[in-house]
């Protein structure tokens, strides 16, 4: 079975080294195998405290990143392109520092930014992308890191909804150090199948977030997990499938997600029931 991980943003945000330990040591007593670690600003984390909890629990890491304001690689002005590449190369640098495999996240754009966008306007953009990413890339290959980039839905990007926009944009940067990062929230919103997604993403997918068709716990939902469950199965992918939701009691990542009510009665229990439903092979 693939590893059940579940991301600290069901909990709390910002996670610090503060917080850290005593949410790590709840989510292995939850019984999941994995955790994903955001980093919001560079500095909130520590590694070596932080890989000591992570030894001491057994959970395998994943890093991601969140694209706060004034965090553009498009559209953007030199200096604000230089400091979004040093944050994506600190998320890079925790991750090796862990151990873990990727850092994953929208790295192209503020989320929420959103503007229209001839063709010709969207094939530059994304020209302008490939170049601003392309050191972090780099970064990440020496580091042992690779890159997941994950596509958003239409109210959180105007860049990069789909898989096939997606590989469209990174082209030539595809590799060994750079994939996708999908999410099944946004695969629900816009693409006509999420299996297909999958398969499109193929060798491409490097980890993958789980919630369900409402940001709450994966199972009881509109999606259909034993179509992509078999999806994930036929591309190979054995990385982790990461709970990933929010919780409602902090302003600033609730309205950066849309947050507006509890998702389930506690974020233990959200945890829980989609530990409890991917447990069983998602398809209860």
């Amino acid at each position: 079975m693939r590893a059940i991980g579940v991301n600290t943003w069901v909990w709390t945000s910002p996670l610090t080294d503060e917080n850290l330990p005593d949410l790590l040591r709840r989510i292995a007593a939850l019984g999941f195998d994995a955790v994903e670690i955001p980093l919001e600003n560079a500095g909130d984390i520590s590694p070596g405290p932080t890989a000591a909890v992570l030894a001491e629990t057994g959970l395998a890491p994943y890093v991601v990143g969140a694209m706060a304001p004034g965090r553009d690689l498009v559209s953007a002005s030199p200096e604000t392109v230089a400091a979004t590449q040093e944050y994506l190369a600190a998320c890079v640098d925790l991750a090796a520092a862990l151990g873990a495999p990727a850092a994953c996240g929208p790295f192209y754009a503020q989320t929420g930014r959103v503007w229209r966008m001839t063709t010709a306007e969207r094939s530059a953009a994304y020209r302008e992308w490939r170049v601003n990413l392309a050191p972090v890339v780099e970064h990440a290959e020496r580091r042992g890191v690779r890159i997941g980039i994950e596509p958003l839905n239409r109210y959180e990007t105007s860049l990069v909804n789909t898989v096939d926009q997606a590989l469209e944009a990174l082209g030539p940067l595809l590799g060994p150090s750079l994939g996708l990062a999908l999410d099944t929230y946004h695969l629900n919103i816009e693409e006509r199948s999420s299996a297909e997604a999958v398969r499109r993403a193929g060798r491409h997918l490097v980890h993958l977030q789980v919630c369900g068709s409402d940001r709450g716990a994966p199972g009881g939902d509109q999606t259909d997990w034993p179509s992509l469950m078999k999806a994930l199965d036929e591309i190979g992918y054995d990385g982790p499938l990461a709970i990933e939701s929010f919780t409602p009691d902090n302003a600033a990542i609730a309205v950066a997600a849309s947050i507006w009510r509890p998702l389930a009665a506690s974020p233990d229990d959200l945890a829980r029931d989609g530990l409890a439903f991917l447990s069983s092979g998602g398809v209860r």
